[in-house]
C-alpha cells in the first residue's frame, strides 16, 4: 500500500485546490513542495495559499525561512521528513504537493546529502575562488573528485564550491556520497498524481492569467516592501520568477509592463521545464484539468485502492 501522496505538475494546473479538496476528504494534511513557498513575505508571487484557500487543512513547511536565507534541497527533506512523521503519528495521510522535482523526488528517495555546509570550509573555498579565480579551484576538485568536475563547467561556481566543501569536510568526494545515496531503496512508496492540460497552450493562458492575478493582487507592492527591507536582490529567494523581473523595473531597468511580459514567458517556460522532469517518472497518473470533469472523484478512486 502507498504510504503517502505527491500531487505534481507545472504551476497553474491546479495543484493546490486539488490537494486541499482532496485533504478534506481524507482527513489529510498537506506538505507543501515549493522551493519558493518556503520563505516568508513572498505571498503573492509563489502563489502561496491563504487562510481561504488552505480551508482550514493544516499545511507544512510554509514561511520556514527568511528571504535573506540560504536553503538548501537537504533541509528541505529534514523538515518535511519531520512534518511527514509527525502526521503519520496522528493516524493521518500526508499529501506532499508542489512543482519543485528535484525537492520532491529527493524526499520520496529518501537521500541523505553528503553534509551540512560550515560556514569555515565555505569561506575557505570561496576565497580561493576570489584569490586565484574559478579556474585554480576547478583544477582542485578536479584532481579531489574527477567525476564530479566533468559534470560541471568551470564557471558553475556555485556547486564547485560545494563539491569543493563536502571534500573538505568528509574527506571523500561528492561523488562518493552520490553513489552511496543511489544504492539506498526509496524512502517512501508514493502515490502519484500529476496534474497538467492535454492543450499546452491552455496551460500557458492558464499561467499567462494567474501572472495577471498576482499584478492585480499587489506583487510589485510585495517586491518593494521586500527590498525597502533590505533583502538583497542577489539573494536566491528574490531570483524567483516574478521577483527579478519586478526588482529590474524597479530600478528603472525596464517598464513594469515589461516586467509582466517577462514573468509570463519565464513562467511559461519554467511550466515546459517542470513538465518535461515529473514526466520522467513512470508511477506518476496524469489527469488533464482541461479534460477530466471530476478531478477529485479520479484522485479519490486512485486512493481508495493504493493508500494505507
Amino acid at each position: 500500500m502507498k504510504d503517502i501522496i505527491c500531487i505534481c505538475g507545472p504551476t497553474a494546473s491546479g495543484k493546490t485546490g486539488l490537494s486541499v479538496a482532496l485533504a478534506k476528504k481524507l482527513d489529510a494534511e498537506i506538505v507543501s513542495c515549493d522551493s519558493m513557498q518556503i520563505y516568508r513575505g513572498m505571498d503573492i508571487g509563489t502563489a502561496k495559499p491563504d487562510a481561504a484557500e488552505m480551508a482550514g487543512v493544516p499545511h507544512h513547511l510554509l514561511d520556514v525561512a527568511a528571504p535573506g536565507e540560504d536553503f538548501s534541497v537537504g533541509r528541505y527533506v529534514k523538515l518535511a521528513d519531520a512534518a511527514i512523521a509527525d502526521i503519520r503519528s496522528r493516524g493521518k495521510t500526508a499529501i506532499v504537493c508542489g512543482g519543485t522535482g528535484l525537492y520532491m523526488d529527493s524526499l520520496v528517495k529518501g537521500e541523505t546529502f553528503a553534509a551540512p555546509s560550515r560556514p569555515a570550509q565555505r569561506e575557505y573555498v570561496e576565497h580561493i575562488a576570489e584569490e586565484k579565480g574559478m579556474q585554480f579551484l576547478y583544477d582542485m576538485l578536479r584532481d579531489a573528485d574527477p567525476d564530479t568536475a566533468e559534470k560541471l563547467h568551470v564557471s558553475d561556481r556555485k556547486r564547485i564550491v560545494r563539491a569543493m566543501e563536502v571534500f573538505l569536510i568528509t574527506g571523500m568526494p561528492l561523488s562518493y556520497h552520490n553513489a552511496q545515496s543511489k544504492l539506498r531503496p526509496p524512502k517512501y512508496d508514493p502515490l502519484w498524481i500529476g496534474l497538467s492540460c492535454r492543450n499546452r497552450q491552455r496551460l500557458y493562458a492558464r499561467v499567462d492569467a494567474r501572472v495577471d492575478e498576482m499584478m492585480a493582487r499587489g506583487l510589485e507592492t510585495e517586491v518593494r516592501m521586500l527590498l525597502d527591507r533590505g533583502v538583497d536582490p542577489g539573494t536566491t529567494a528574490m531570483q524567483a520568477i516574478g521577483y527579478k523581473e519586478l526588482a529590474a523595473a524597479l530600478r528603472g531597468e525596464c517598464t513594469v509592463a515589461q516586467a509582466v511580459d517577462r514573468i509570463k514567458q519565464a513562467s511559461r517556460r519554467y511550466a515546459k521545464r517542470q513538465l518535461t522532469w515529473f514526466r520522467r517518472n513512470e508511477a506518476v497518473h496524469w489527469l488533464l484539468a482541461d479534460e477530466t470533469p471530476d478531478l477529485l472523484s479520479a484522485v479519490l478512486q486512485l486512493a481508495k485502492t493504493e493508500v494505507g
